[in-house]
């Protein structure tokens, strides 16, 4: 039985593999593409979708703005607006426009029916991009050894 040389780190996935490592389904990824303009896997010679390290960074970006912080996709559009996640994974933020809706946009409310602080949020979505960065990094590194 061959073994496979995981040494080199993939600059490809397909839909298959980003499904299995987002934990989402595939006709969800399709959906996400119609939805956020920032989501546009290339398509290979054969018309099939190659994803790329930053759209499974950006994937699960989307996934704890809608499932986890609870907004609707039209909040997580504008909060994407403002974001840039480059190749090298660091995210980037303008939130000056975003600060004053973001309170609106969310759905999770805290006890006292409020939107949760848009600082409050902030940090926890710079907490929570850190821990997906670190996620990456170690199946990476999984997948190097």
């Amino acid at each position: 039985m061959a073994m496979k040389n995981f040494s080199m780190k993939k600059l490809y996935y397909s839909i298959s593999e980003v499904s299995r490592i987002t934990d989402l389904e595939q006709y969800v990824l399709r959906y996400w593409e119609t939805e956020f303009e920032q989501l546009n896997p290339a398509k290979n010679s054969s018309g099939n979708r190659i994803y790329t390290n930053k759209d499974i960074k950006l994937i699960l970006l989307i996934k704890k703005l809608l499932k986890e912080e609870k907004y609707t996709i039209e909040g997580a559009k504008k909060i994407l607006k403002n974001y840039n996640i480059s190749d090298d994974g660091a995210e980037k933020s303008d939130t000056s426009d975003v600060k004053q809706k973001a309170g609106e946009l969310s759905l999770f409310e805290t006890g006292s029916g409020d939107a949760v602080p848009v600082e409050e949020s902030e940090e926890r979505m710079a907490a929570d991009l850190k821990e997906i960065r670190k996620f990456l990094e170690e199946l990476y590194n999984q997948l190097e050894d």
